[in-house]
């Protein structure tokens, strides 16, 4: 295998009309695989406003929604493992905040259906609560290729370490969070928490964002993120839209966790 993963991350801007958030996806995940790249990502709810009342008139049944069926053909078209960022997910009567895993032949490696939602009361004025339409998702997603072992999870989700300890212990190298932070936690938090969990878990974290729209009722603060097991930022945008491209080399980690065993000194007669 391979230890470094050439991967692009499209910060892309999303609008209401679904079906021109879908073909700019897809546009973008095209120019994403021009530098020979094995890994695109697409950010949190990219064929809709991030916004809690329109995700139900948005969700989608895989596979037979319009986004599944383009995820699957430009993974397919490209060969490459695409991460769909998340989309409104319908299932069995329920909608999810749902990342989709394509392969390289098209083929759904896996899902991940958000564990945390996002219900919060800000100081100035943001109130969000994801729960008055979205379910709770119940398992965590580890999925294992042949370019590395990623955890996926979705942006509320990295708040809660235990959540990305759990997938680093199941073997995760690279985990990959979907997000879409907002003007006041994405200055505060944002490099602050994939740093942290990076070093923690010593693994690479990528974060994938909408790009910034200020005429959005929910404004993305964008500045989509790669860190290293060191704690080093890697690659970062700013808030326009653009392709992100970075170079994930695997054996760092190896040479953290020589230098720092850290998950070898953990002691599991405390904590399991």
């Amino acid at each position: 295998m391979n230890n470094i993963i050439r991967t692009g991350i499209c910060q892309m801007q999303v609008g209401k009309e679904k079906e021109k958030n879908i073909a700019r996806a897809y546009t973008m995940i095209k120019k994403a695989c021009t530098k020979e790249n094995r890994l695109v990502i697409l950010p949190e709810m990219f064929n809709c406003p991030y916004s809690a009342e329109m995700f139900p008139d948005y969700a989608e049944s895989y596979p037979h929604g319009p986004t599944f069926k383009m995820l699957s053909q430009a993974a397919r078209e490209e060969a490459v493992y695409l991460v769909g960022g998340s989309v409104p997910e319908l299932e069995d009567g329920r909608v999810y905040n749902t990342s989709f895993v394509f392969g390289p032949t098209g083929e759904l490696l896996g899902k991940h259906q958000k564990l945390h939602l996002f219900d919060v009361d800000l100081e100035g004025g943001l109130s969000f609560h994801e729960s008055n339409t979205l379910a709770y998702g119940k398992q965590i997603t580890v999925i294992k290729t042949e370019i590395g072992t990623f955890g996926v999870a979705v942006c509320y989700d990295i708040r809660f370490p235990e959540l990305i300890r759990l997938m680093t212990l199941a073997g995760a190298e690279l985990i990959i969070i979907p997000a879409a932070f907002n003007m006041k936690t994405g200055p505060a938090h944002w490099e602050l928490l994939f740093k942290a969990r990076a070093i923690d878990n010593q693994v690479f974290l990528v974060g994938a964002a909408p790009a910034r729209n200020i005429d959005a009722s929910y404004v993305s603060y964008g500045n989509s993120i790669v860190v290293d097991p060191w704690g080093r930022t890697i690659a970062r945008a700013d808030e326009k839209e653009t392709i992100l491209h970075a170079e994930i080399n695997l054996s760092i980690i190896k040479k953290v966790r020589n230098e720092f065993p850290l998950l070898k000194q953990r002691r599991t007669d405390l904590y399991g």
